[in-house]
């Protein structure tokens, strides 16, 4: 999420927020991701159960993870809750926000490297932003997909040096490749033929080495195989593997079979 002048988070949001001011009865927040909006926690949504003492929960400068309860007519402050966040989405939120503040520290980093004004800096990071749902999620696809910057619209000379420190900086969990497979077989034993294919696509998944294969049926003779691996080079072999196994059993049963990549 980028910073905003103006813009409001919406209701049931997880919102990062840093506690500026605790009181008795709750504690002020400043939304670190929307300039200009401020947050109150009232005490009865600081904890599960009663809070005896406030400070023992939350502390001036601490930076917590909050759901939007209600927004306030003024449009600047917000009714929030920590309680109704569990561990793990506090855990995958604030994941989220640490990996945008990294990603903006890598694009100001290239700012540097090929002179672009502060403005210009600010205006890649909202159109990287908005074409990949997050500036972290452009250096991302940067590092997993080749041609997915270009693919997305964008040119210049930077584009190197951005997939370099992509590629540098972003570790991706996994890559991932899907396809559709067309398969058609006129037989009595024909469903079962298509499903002691698919099989011997999946059996080729390995938990040990981060290898997942799985297929689905889309409506006959569509299906689908997606794949993850650790990295290109494992996912393009098992792309090779997963499609001639399929592929390879259905024409050996007298059928047709066709495997694409997206």
């Amino acid at each position: 999420m980028v910073n905003q002048e103006g813009a409001t988070p919406d209701e049931g949001e997880l919102v990062v927020a840093t506690i500026t001011n605790v009181k008795q009865n709750g504690a002020y927040v400043d939304l670190d991701e929307f300039e200009g909006i401020e947050g109150f926690i009232f005490i009865g949504e600081i904890a599960s159960g009663w809070v005896k003492n406030i400070r023992g929960f939350v502390r001036e400068g601490q930076r917590v993870i909050c759901k939007v309860m209600r927004t306030r007519r003024d449009g600047t402050s917000l009714e929030l809750s920590l309680k109704s966040v569990s561990e793990e989405r506090r855990r995958d939120r604030l994941q989220e926000w640490k990996n945008e503040q990294r990603a903006k520290q890598l694009l100001k980093v290239l700012g540097e490297k090929v002179g672009w004004k502060e403005e210009t800096v600010v205006e890649q990071s909202t159109e990287l932003s908005d074409a990949f749902g997050g500036l972290y999620a452009a250096f991302e696809e940067a590092a997993m997909q080749e041609g997915a910057l270009e693919n997305a619209g964008f040119e210049g000379d930077w584009l190197p040096q951005f997939i370099e420190l992509a590629v540098e900086n972003i570790i991706p969990p996994f890559v991932e490749v899907r396809g559709t497979l067309t398969l058609s077989i006129n037989a009595t034993d024909g469903v079962a033929v298509i499903r002691s294919a698919l099989e011997a696509a999946e059996s080729l998944s390995n938990e040990a080495e981060e290898i997942d294969v799985k297929c689905f049926y889309d409506g006959a003779p569509a299906y689908r195989i997606e794949l993850r691996a650790p990295d290109f080079k494992v996912a393009e072999t098992m792309w090779e593997e997963a499609t001639n196994a399929v592929v390879s059993h259905i024409t050996a049963s007298g059928g047709e079979a066709n495997a694409q990549r997206e």
